[in-house]
């Protein structure tokens, strides 16, 4: 069987496994929120049968139904994008969450891209200069700001820029009193909002130049190196085709690796920020006990970091060959 089939049976196989985690939490964890859901609407002064019938809409999940057929109309609806109502915000949760995500991915793809780039340049400098004061100082940078939690420094930037100057806002994601569009305040509002999450996540984010320099340094001492010196190759060529290319092929898979954590981190963060993402309402779902918000953020979450993983894993081979063909057979 091709690796690509088994990667994406992999991919699959994942997702489900979330889905059925899901139905089983809700459906069997002690206290489960379908009892307590319940309870709560009869102590409204709903009747049994309606309150029922309203967990029913709002979990996707019929309680009187048997578990097998529960599970089969709960993965039918779940597949079909409707993840349920949420209890809180009295809206689709399919609906609350496309609205977040982009949001998300966002304030992520900018801290990710931004801190993999810089990180490609200064790990390349701190190879090339091993021993020297610019490879010491930023060593020792990012060996202590990559130990501090990003959290951490969000709150004293949140503090500091926020609360006592006023640089930035103290939360939102985008500009009020401004019509959304396609214009240039609107979007220096949205870019404004997004700046303190974004060097939260940078500040802290030293390992890529460090893995970046480990991989110089490891490139630097191979013998391919030193016959393209005797063949006369100028400098430029040998460190953008044979050291650059080398060194940066075992961080791709770390990138996409570190979409899973940024997304966790990205709870916290869009908390601290009041940023309406993905994780301020999973964050919010789990404050006010909304179950089928926090099932539908856990699922998206999930899908999008065995998405970026799958993205990775189809990828690499393009741009190292090493890695496709026959030799992928036997992992």
């Amino acid at each position: 069987m091709d690796w690509r089939v088994r990667r994406i049976g992999q991919a699959l196989f994942t997702v489900w496994g979330v889905i059925t985690i899901s139905f089983v939490l809700v459906r069997t964890m002690p206290g489960n929120p379908m009892s307590a859901m319940v309870v709560r609407y009869e102590e409204q002064g709903i009747s049994p049968a309606q309150a029922r019938h309203l967990v029913e809409l709002r979990l996707n999940i019929n309680p009187q139904e048997p578990i097998p057929i529960a599970y089969l109309n709960y993965m039918a609806s779940t597949l079909q994008g409707d993840l349920g109502q949420s209890l809180y915000y009295d809206r689709p949760v399919a609906e609350i969450l496309a609205t977040a995500l982009p949001w998300t991915l966002f304030v992520l793809s900018w801290a990710m891209f931004i801190s993999f780039f810089v990180g490609i340049a200064l790990g390349a400098l701190m190879a090339y200069w091993e021993g020297g004061r610019l490879d010491v100082g930023l060593t020792g940078y990012a060996t202590v700001m990559g130990s501090i939690p990003f959290y951490v420094l969000a709150i004293l930037l949140l503090v500091v820029f926020g609360y006592r100057y006023g640089v930035f806002p103290t939360g939102g994601r985008q500009p009020t009193g401004i019509e959304p569009g396609f214009n240039w305040p609107y979007i220096r509002g949205v870019i404004h909002h997004a700046a303190l999450p974004v060097i939260s996540l940078l500040v802290v984010s030293g390992a890529a130049s460090l893995s970046m320099r480990g991989n110089s340094i490891r490139v630097l001492g191979e013998d391919y190196l030193r016959v393209a010196r005797l063949r006369g190759l100028p400098d430029s060529t040998i460190a953008v085709q044979y050291v650059a290319r080398n060194a940066i092929l075992p961080m791709y898979t770390g990138l996409m690796i570190s979409i899973g954590s940024m997304f966790g981190g990205s709870i916290i963060l869009e908390e601290v920020f009041a940023y309406r993402g993905v994780g301020y309402y999973m964050m919010s779902a789990v404050d006010q006990r909304d179950y089928p918000l926090m099932m539908g953020a856990f699922t998206i979450i999930t899908i999008a970091v065995v998405i970026a993983l799958l993205f990775a894993d189809l990828t690499y081979s393009k741009i190292d060959p090493r890695a496709g063909g026959e030799g992928r057979e036997g992992f």
